[in-house]
């Protein structure tokens, strides 16, 4: 499905660039800016900076004069605007509206922001089908634009389906039978070495160590941390003993 961004009249570059950055983390790319008052904000400075990665966002990015120009392949339109319009579109919670429009998504569907001066104009929510307002705490709503556009494109993104929460590291095979037997041997001999597991009197010391490590399913880095351990007690109760 087409999902496009578009910015109304901005007027901060920075928030231009942190717009870009806020719809690529969501995986969203189309963004389209209506007569911005920087005819180069794509290129400034502040606007680069703070797309901070998002660079190809706005390489993809087009500067239009007018809204009509925008709107080629949109079938839906959602304004934000927090004050309610008389004749306007409904209000709806984004959550709200997106699952209802995910379950019969449009051809294509366009996120309207206005100015950061003086919001969307009326002749422009007029036009959408929708009037999202975020909620925000009563008595306080202004949000900077790019943290606007990051809200509605996660919670668009999420009513998609989402993405899969990314590990902070790789997963590491888990070591295999062969190799935690290994380890378990070269362990028995160190705890013998350091006197704290009698080979005549051995309980059920072994066997419950077996157990543990089912049970934590050591990875193979650590089996080797492990019989290193092993390998260093060794060393140790020889030099003492020596």
């Amino acid at each position: 499905m087409l999902t496009r961004f578009i910015l109304i009249q901005t007027s901060h570059a920075g928030n231009v660039g942190g717009a870009a950055r806020a719809m690529k983390v969501m995986g969203f790319d189309e963004l389209v800016l209506v007569a911005p008052r920087w005819p180069n904000v794509l290129r400034r400075e502040e606007t680069i900076q703070r797309a901070s990665g998002a660079i190809d966002v706005l390489d993809k990015a087009r500067v239009v004069d007018t809204l009509d120009e925008a709107l080629e392949g949109i079938s839906h339109l959602c304004a934000t605007a927090m004050t309610p319009r008389d004749f306007g579109p409904p209000t709806r919670a984004p959550r709200e509206h997106f699952a209802t429009l995910a379950a019969e998504p449009p051809a294509g569907v366009a996120f309207l922001f206005g100015s950061e001066r003086f919001g969307m104009r009326n002749e422009d929510v007029y036009r959408c089908h929708v009037a999202l307002s975020i909620p925000t705490a009563p008595g306080f709503g202004s949000l900077n634009l790019a943290a606007a556009v990051q809200l509605l494109a996660y919670d668009w993104r999420q009513a998609l389906g989402g993405f899969a929460v990314q590990p902070a590291v790789a997963e590491r095979p888990v070591a295999d039978a062969a190799a935690v037997a290994g380890m378990l041997t070269h362990l028995e001999q160190a705890l013998v070495a350091v006197d704290f597991l009698d080979p005549a009197a051995p309980k059920k010391l072994m066997p419950r160590l077996q157990q543990m490590f089912n049970r934590a399913a050591p990875t193979e880095e650590e089996v080797h941390i492990l019989r290193g351990v092993a390998k260093a007690m060794l060393q140790t109760a020889a030099r003492a003993k020596g």
